[in-house]
Formats: C-alpha cells, sequence, structure tokens
C-alpha cells in the first residue's frame, strides 16, 4: 500500500475508476430510454445494477478516489439515482463505521445490524417476527431495504430535531442531487415512475447482499470482518469490497488493487480477522438464504 501512495503525485485520476463512472452512467441511461421502450424489465434490471455500482462508486470518493480533487470527485457521483440515501449522511455515517473497535455497537457503529438486547426485548412481537426475517438473507432482499430505510430516517428525523446540524444539511443536499434524476425521468427517460422506483429497491436489495454478514459479533474487532473469495458479478458491483478484512485495513487503496493485495497475502488477512470467510456469495446464498446468519439481539453486548 505504501508503494501505491508513493507513486501519486500532486494532481493524479484513477482511470479504471473513472471509466467505471462513465459506464455507470451509460448503463444507467441505457436502462431508463431505449431499453426499456423495447423491452421494461431488461430496462428494470440494467437500471438496478447501473444504480447499485453507482452506489459503490460513491463509495470509493468517501474514500478518496477517483481523483485528487475532493469537490470533483463528489461532482462525479452527486445525482443521486439511488434516490433513497443522500451522499453526505452515506458519508458521514460510513467513516463512523470505519472504527474498528465500535464495528457491531448498537449504538456507535451506524451500519451495525445488531440491537441493544433491552431495546429488542421491549419492541412488540410482529416488530420482532419482521427484524427476524430480515435477518435471513431472503428477508434481507425482500424488505430489508424498507426496513433500514425507515430506521435510518427516523434515526435522522431525531438526529435533526436535537440540532444536528450536519444531519439537516446532508437531508438539504439531497434535493439538488435528486433534481436532475427528477428531470431525467420526466422530460427524457422512457421508463415509467413507478419501474424506476422498483429499479432503485432492487438496487438496495443487491447492495443488501454485501452487507449481509459483512460483520458478526466478535470478542476482538479484528474477528468482526469477513472476507469473501468472489470473483463474479456481484463482486464486481460491489468493487471487490468483498473482500471487506483488507478494505478496512486500506481504506485509501483503491477497489481495483484489492484482489492482488489479498490474494498475494492471503494467509495474513485470514489470520487477521480469525478465519471469517465464505468461499463465494452462492456459499452464502446456500446457508443463509432462509436461515438467521445471528440473532437480532447483539449476542454478547456489554454496555
Amino acid at each position: 500500500m505504501g508503494k501505491w501512495l508513493n507513486e501519486r503525485s500532486r494532481y493524479w485520476v484513477e482511470w479504471p475508476t473513472l471509466s467505471l463512472v462513465v459506464l455507470s452512467y451509460a448503463t444507467w441511461v441505457a436502462g431508463t430510454t431505449f431499453l426499456s421502450a423495447s423491452w421494461l424489465p431488461l430496462g428494470i434490471v440494467l437500471t438496478a445494477l447501473a444504480i447499485a455500482l453507482h452506489s459503490s462508486l460513491q463509495h470509493e470518493v468517501i474514500h478518496g478516489h477517483p481523483v485528487s480533487n475532493r469537490i470533483a470527485a463528489q461532482a462525479l457521483v452527486f445525482p443521486s439515482v439511488i434516490l433513497a440515501i443522500p451522499y453526505l449522511r452515506f458519508r458521514d455515517t460510513h467513516l463512523a463505521h470505519h472504527q474498528d473497535a465500535v464495528l457491531t455497537d448498537p449504538y456507535d457503529d451506524p451500519e451495525s445490524n445488531y440491537l441493544d438486547p433491552a431495546v429488542w426485548e421491549r419492541l412488540p412481537w410482529i416488530v420482532q417476527a419482521l427484524l427476524a426475517f430480515n435477518n435471513t438473507l431472503f428477508g434481507r432482499l425482500l424488505i430489508g431495504p424498507a426496513v433500514s430505510q425507515v430506521a435510518f430516517m427516523i434515526g435522522d428525523w431525531r438526529k435533526a430535531r436535537a440540532g444536528d446540524t450536519a444531519v439537516l444539511r446532508g437531508w438539504l443536499w439531497h434535493i439538488p442531487a435528486l433534481l436532475p434524476v427528477v428531470w431525467w425521468m420526466v422530460h427524457v427517460a422512457d421508463m415509467p415512475v413507478w419501474a424506476y422506483l422498483l429499479s432503485a429497491y432492487a438496487a438496495i436489495s443487491i447492495l443488501k447482499i454485501r452487507t449481509f454478514l459483512e460483520h458478526q459479533a466478535h470478542e476482538r474487532a479484528r474477528g468482526r470482518t469477513v472476507i469473501i473469495e468472489d470473483r463474479g458479478l456481484l463482486a464486481f458491483l460491489f468493487l471487490n469490497n468483498n473482500l471487506h478484512v483488507v478494505h478496512h485495513m486500506h481504506p485509501r487503496v483503491p477497489w481495483y488493487r484489492l484482489p492482488d493485495l489479498y490474494f498475494s497475502n492471503r494467509k495474513r488477512y485470514l489470520t487477521r480477522n480469525n478465519g471469517y470467510r465464505y468461499r463465494s456469495y452462492g456459499e452464502v446464498f446456500r446457508r443463509y438464504l432462509f436461515k438467521a446468519k445471528d440473532p437480532v439481539p447483539h449476542p454478547i453486548w456489554r454496555r
């Protein structure tokens, strides 16, 4: 990693990532226009894939890619094609998540899927049943986007009411980020609005595959982050973030360098994360499509 950082000049461009930015928008344009006009299901599928890729590119921008100028990098992914998540809120919560010492903490890790057991016990049984279903991969795909969005918005609403100006600013900037998408759908796109909403929901479902078991409850922070040795379409859409412990250890390394970094030091990383590993997303689907990997209440929570 140090060698890669030293190779950077004052002004630099990561062309593989920049090329994917162009590809994501080109696919999005094609999916929402002539492909939808030709066969709507194809348009929905390709638009969903483009939106998922765009979200992964936003993640790259959060970590300082693909150009040296931060404002220019953010402008590349400014349009909120995913609709639901303001970029600034994604950035702030994700960077907070990168504090490895608090990974999976129900309070301090914004991306944790665990609840404080005391909170869990007070929930109505119907909510417990819903969240338990959401802890299967099938549930995460089906209702996960809705569950997480509702929880996210309730949490941000409370923070904004308590005077958190960063949260309010994040949502206010979301309005101009939505405007080019709304304009496109009204004046240019051949895709119906309901179909675009379905594409955006499907894109979040795809991203839920990545986050489903990225982290597990473990006594030691080093054992909480997964490696999924997948090299297929999902790994591409996630920009190799399936090699998650490598990303957490080297968050400034671009996506296209992660596989070489991992496979040339495989034993090191698997020792680092206590062997928390899956061979592929196929294995994840076989094991957890209808089975919860973890309980909703944090199994080793101490406060």
